[in-house]
């Protein structure tokens, strides 16, 4: 795997740009599965030896996919405003809201690629665990920051609160989202 360009995107070539961007938008919008390696290397405009000097395999595309979607979202969290432990908790919930509003939503990327991919063991899987665990990680700081009695269970229950949101956005109705998320975090983070 191209592992130098998948942590430092500056580095990428443009070809490696256009291949990413190309997957990301297809695999969305279609699924992992359902989008071939040609596709995605017609539309990149790329050769096919191209493709296969930035990425390996298809499979190590979809894991440049999945870190970079990881990657843009801590730097999105990272990118909030300082604030109170509760209300940096509140500002990540409701960028789910504004995700899910923003306009054509497919649910949530990482739960859709780990549907694809069931072997817990493969590459990708690993990469979305990762990301899990940064995610659950981060939560459970924050509440033990706010002094929550429980920390990491009251994060296990906000990453399931999210990975809900994220899916009834796509199944149900996306507008009903950012009152759940207001109700959900006024029913998990009691006032101590």
């Amino acid at each position: 795997m191209d592992r130098k360009n998948s942590q430092n995107p500056a580095a990428a070539s443009p070809a490696r740009r256009r291949l990413l961007d190309n997957a990301t938008r297809l695999f969305y919008a279609e699924g992992i599965h359902a989008v071939g390696i040609d596709r995605i290397i017609a539309e990149a405009g790329v050769a096919k030896a191209t493709f296969y000097n930035h990425f390996p395999s298809k499979d190590d595309l979809v894991v440049a996919y999945v870190e970079e979607q990881d990657r843009l979202g801590r730097e999105a969290v990272a990118a909030l405003p300082k604030q109170s432990p509760r209300k940096m908790i509140a500002a990540v919930m409701e960028r789910i809201s504004q995700a899910v509003v923003a306009g054509p939503w497919r649910g949530c990327p990482f739960l859709n690629a780990a549907a694809e991919y069931p072997n817990p063991d493969s590459p990708v899987r690993r990469a979305i665990d990762a990301r899990r665990v940064w995610y659950h990680g981060m939560l459970r700081q924050l509440l033990a920051e706010d002094g929550d009695p429980a920390p990491s269970v009251t994060a296990s229950l906000l990453v399931a609160l999210s990975d809900g949101l994220l899916e009834i956005a796509y199944l149900d109705d996306a507008k009903d989202v950012p009152a759940l998320v207001r109700e959900g975090l006024d029913r998990l983070l009691v006032r101590r």
